[in-house]
């Protein structure tokens, strides 16, 4: 077994264990934080497959961003509604819910595994390096012919973080 097929089984792994974590702890502040694993396991897997910059993105975006957002609005919830907000996990649907992820899990066996046995039985153990323009072509796509939409993307999200603020404020009158 090679370094990379340990590391690829490594940060899969953490990604499975903590998404499962995610959706079966009774504590919400809890599954975040194993909500943030997750995300950099992922992050693992972008760093193995050669996707240096959509790791960076997905540590920067996910697990910088949207995880920190994710966890100060349960604080802030907990502190507005004064009760413990807990995740409730029913046995029942979980039962209910095996026989879709089996399903789930053989058809994508079916979609993505039978045709890498068909080819041979040969692929690669490590994916090819992105050549060197790769990182310099996203950027001058954003920075040039793009860059409008980019800014105008941004202005709408910060418009809708400001408004979600404002309606979130408690009125002290």
């Amino acid at each position: 077994m090679t370094g990379y097929q340990v590391a690829f089984i490594a940060a899969a792994a953490v990604t499975l264990v903590s998404a499962a974590l995610v959706v079966t702890v009774p504590n919400i502040l809890r599954a975040a934080l194993f909500l943030a694993f997750a995300f950099l396991g992922v992050a693992a897997l972008y760093v193995l497959a050669n996707a240096e910059f959509l790791a960076a993105m997905q540590v920067l975006i996910y697990v910088g961003a949207i995880t920190v957002l994710i966890m100060f609005a349960i604080v802030l919830t907990q502190q507005l509604m004064g009760a413990r907000i807990r995740q409730t996990s029913r046995v029942r649907a979980m039962l209910a819910a095996l026989p879709v992820a089996a399903l789930m899990f053989a058809f994508l066996m079916k979609s993505f595994v039978k045709p890498f046995e068909s080819a041979g039985g040969y692929v690669s153990g490590q994916p090819a390096a992105a050549g060197p323009g790769t990182l310099q072509e996203i950027a001058r796509l954003l920075l040039q012919p793009y860059v409008l939409p980019f800014e105008l993307a941004s202005f709408i999200l910060l418009a809708a973080l400001v408004g979600a603020i404002v309606i979130a404020k408690e009125d002290r009158d």
